[in-house]
């Protein structure tokens, strides 16, 4: 973090221990963490400091974000992804991985250079998601996707698995039915339904494989996703932090087995994701809502870096996958 950064990155057990205590007392609060789960911020609302960090979740924002887009709509948008050539042995990697019986699901991820004349902060404000974040002179996240929602005392997930372009034609039917997507969303589904599981009791299954349209600088996409909720015990207040570190890294962004595909992962794609597939979230005092951080901008020195990356499986094939990972380079400014 830069020089004057006013927060302390805070380890494992001092977010979980800062989690669990301001839950109990019922104080709002901000929280980051990272991919492995290992480090990141807890910062209740009164602390937060909007030159620094902002976001907005729906219905609750660190600030009023001034949302004027007049001058930036034809926005320069390039981008430089890994290559075919290099992209290629990560993918098949990963599929010996998957037929030796070590994983039958494993999200490879990517980083693409990206050339545009918007700065962290303007993209962050010009963008439409469900679920934003800046961090200063750090990373901006635009992410679409739940991790989990916590209402009055009932936990959700809603894992989002299966994209695809909404102008090809008869688009709904092919990615409902396509075997591949077919199979990947219904191993997380799985995934995600045994984790609930270990918080939760009651967990079902809501809604399977329904379809949400999402709209980019880049044209319209279809989202497949799932709601699976269960109920909390009545004193989950007190251990909030530890049931979020027990969901943690987030099923939707490693894959199944959980354990043996983090090794892949760590294993194939060569870079640290950091922040990226992590989680942030905000606890209102009552009920929290969070997301996974996908469609993730990062500073690298004077370089502005986008991760992106999609679910390999054994129906996997090389170019699909391929073009997913550079379609999900896009932001949402419309």
């Amino acid at each position: 973090m830069t020089k004057n950064f006013p927060y302390k990155i805070l380890n494992k057990h001092e977010i979980c221990q800062q989690i669990n205590y301001l839950s109990t007392i019922h104080t709002p609060f901000l929280f980051i963490i990272d991919y492995k789960a290992e480090y990141g911020f807890v910062i209740p609302q009164n602390e937060l400091k909007s030159d620094f960090i902002s976001f907005q979740i729906e219905h609750s924002s660190s600030d009023k974000i001034n949302t004027n887009k007049s001058d930036k709509y034809n926005f320069k948008w390039a981008i430089k992804p890994l290559s075919l050539h290099a992209y290629q042995p990560k993918f098949e990697y990963v599929q010996a991985q998957i037929h030796q019986g070590n994983s039958f699901l494993t999200n490879l991820t990517q980083a693409s250079a990206i050339s545009t004349d918007l700065s962290l902060s303007e993209i962050f404000r010009l963008s439409n998601a469900k679920y934003k974040l800046w961090v200063k002179n750090q990373f901006t996240v635009l992410s679409p996707e739940t991790f989990v929602q916590i209402r009055d005392g009932k936990i959700s997930s809603f894992p989002m698995k299966g994209t695809i372009d909404a102008t090809i034609f008869d688009a709904e039917n092919i990615i409902q039915n396509d075997p591949k997507e077919k199979a990947e969303h219904a191993t997380i589904v799985d995934l995600i339904r045994n984790d609930l599981s270990i918080v939760a009791e009651n967990v079902q299954v809501k809604r399977f494989r329904y379809i949400e349209k999402l709209r980019t600088n880049q044209g319209k996409l279809l989202q497949v996703s799932s709601e699976i909720s269960g109920d909390l015990p009545h004193n989950f207040y007190e251990k909030l932090g530890d049931i979020l570190f027990s969901l943690l890294p987030a099923g939707s962004i490693c894959g199944a087995p959980k354990a043996k595909t983090l090794e892949i992962i760590d294993t194939v794609e060569g870079y640290e994701r950091g922040f990226y597939t992590g989680i942030f979230g905000f606890f209102d005092g009552q009920n929290l809502d969070s997301a996974v951080m996908i469609r993730f901008i990062e500073q690298q020195g004077e370089q502005l870096v986008f991760k992106s990356g999609g679910g390999i499986t054994s129906k996997s094939e090389l170019y699909k996958e391929y073009n997913e990972l550079i379609q999900k380079v896009y932001v949402p400014i419309y």
